[in-house]
């Protein structure tokens, strides 16, 4: 039993810190989990002007919190620099979109809307490579919930713990959405609702994992958070531009999607300001 008082406060901080950070890494994951769960809400598929709604809400949230919550936060870390502060968002901006389109060439995926599928040829059905598009562009987002919370774990005072929650309840919004938009195909493609429901999941279970890895990869390389924090932002920002936004403008009445897309980019920058 610690008799200390002053130590005993220390532990239940930290306690407390952890308890925080391990919900912040779920957050987004039960994002998803509530998107799947509309499997068993609604009969019907999402009509397209939805779809495409929803998607130009997610990647609005993508591209604000790439914004606020990783490149101004990258640069203010960089600030010593002076005037050269910009190289390490830059370069991590760069290596952030050069990883996801090595990725993009090396697993087999299906947009939305497309005909054709990406990536090397495979023998994968339509729907799985469907669930792999979405789990391809979860990625970044595990990526960039883990690098703020690194920061903010390592004590870094550009990153506070309301940013850190503004970014996980941004990427959990956007992915309630995307958990929708994959389950509901899976069901009306012929599979069950639960295992419709397990596969929306599962898509989204990269987010926590890579969040989780990338917290301890970063406690080794503070130094270079800069970097990952942009590194994130260019994952995310090759996903929104690549896929999202096409998405979201695909066929006619496409400024549902930008009227979408401006409410999540406002959304999540209020989220950020108000919360860090």
């Amino acid at each position: 039993m610690i008799k200390d008082p002053k130590a005993q406060m220390k532990i239940n901080t930290g306690f407390n810190m952890n308890k925080g950070v391990l919900m912040g890494l779920l957050i987004p994951f039960i994002g998803t989990g509530a998107g799947s769960a509309c499997v068993f809400l609604l009969k019907k598929n999402m009509g397209e002007s939805l779809q495409r709604a929803l998607t130009g809400f997610a990647s609005g949230v993508m591209t604000a919190a790439s914004i606020w919550s990783l490149i101004i936060p990258a640069m203010e870390q960089s600030g010593y620099m002076g005037k050269l502060s910009f190289i390490p968002a830059v370069t991590g901006f760069w290596l952030g979109i050069l990883f996801l389109l090595f990725l993009d060439s090396v697993i087999p995926h299906l947009h939305m809307y497309a005909d054709k599928a990406e990536g090397p040829r495979s023998n994968l059905k339509k729907t799985t490579m469907m669930v792999l598009a979405v789990t391809l562009h979860n990625i970044p987002e595990g990526m960039a919930v883990g690098v703020v919370y690194a920061g903010f774990l390592s004590g870094n005072t550009s990153i506070t713990a309301g940013g850190a929650l503004a970014l996980s309840l941004g990427i959990a919004i956007q992915n309630f959405p995307e958990g929708a938009i994959i389950s509901m195909p899976l069901h009306s493609g012929g599979k069950s609702k639960v295992r419709a429901f397990v596969e929306g999941l599962l898509s989204g279970a990269v987010e926590p994992l890579g969040a989780a890895l990338t917290i301890l990869a970063a406690s080794f390389v503070v130094p270079a958070m800069p970097y990952l924090l942009s590194f994130a932002a260019g994952a995310m920002i090759y996903v929104v531009v690549e896929e999202l936004i096409p998405e979201m403008s695909a066929g006619e009445h496409s400024n549902t999607g930008v009227l979408a897309f401006s409410l999540g980019f406002t959304l999540m920058m209020v989220l950020d300001v108000a919360l860090g």
